[in-house]
């Protein structure tokens, strides 16, 4: 064990982490995601019976999100015609505002099947218990300056 690392950070997460390079992206993915299929040539991590919202506080506190790029945060779109609430959104945003400045500013938004094809490019995906839908989540690394 590590003093100041939060504890649902696994060992093999954090040395993902630490492997990621400035302008990687990583991928925190909902139950129905298909990590598998997209993260072919990713690294898949299970991170069963944890939600998004957990992971992504702990993950920000040892992950600097880009400053080169608008939106380093991306959510994957709700497609035309479903009528789908996205109130996990707003926990993102405020969990987001915690660790950097720019807060909601950060966040945009990927078409679903854009956001597959970018998907497919990241270096890790986090497959989580998450049962909420469209919670899926990519993050783009940025640079330590502490």
């Amino acid at each position: 064990m590590l003093k100041g690392i939060p504890k649902i950070l696994s060992p093999e997460l954090l040395k993902v982490l630490c492997e990621m390079g400035h302008s990687d992206r990583l991928v925190i993915s909902d139950g129905n995601f298909p990590a598998e299929s997209m993260g072919k040539n990713a690294i898949v991590i299970r991170c069963d019976g944890h939600g998004v919202p957990e992971l992504l506080d702990a993950i920000l506190q040892v992950f600097p999100l880009d400053t080169y790029v608008e939106t380093p945060v991306n959510l994957m779109e709700v497609m035309p015609g479903d009528t789908v609430e996205t109130p996990i959104w707003d926990t993102y945003k405020e969990i987001i505002a915690k660790h950097d400045s720019r807060g909601a500013k950060a966040v945009g938004n990927i078409e679903r099947f854009q956001f597959y094809e970018e998907a497919k490019c990241a270096y890790a995906i986090l497959a989580t218990g998450e049962s909420a839908l469209y919670a899926n989540i990519m993050l783009q690394k940025g640079v330590v300056t502490e």
